[in-house]
């Protein structure tokens, strides 16, 4: 297994502190491990596509301002 190094902000640390029953480096596996299977689903989604990654913007921007219209 591969050792590694992340930075969080010393708040968080200072909570995570309060809770010394939880395996903090099991969390980090399990949410890293979800959010790989969440990215080879999309990939396996998208794969087949012709949306560029422009055009994916463009829709996002686009998503956004009509979001922001409704909450005004």
């Amino acid at each position: 297994m591969v050792n590694m190094t992340l930075s969080i902000a010393e708040q968080m640390y200072n909570e995570m502190k309060k809770h010394t029953e939880v395996k903090w480096s099991d969390v980090a596996r399990s949410a890293i491990k979800k959010k790989l299977a969440e990215l080879e689903i999309m990939d396996k989604v998208l794969g087949n596509s012709d949306l560029t990654e422009s055009d994916a913007e463009l829709i996002g921007h686009k998503i956004k301002a009509e979001i922001r219209k409704r909450f005004k």
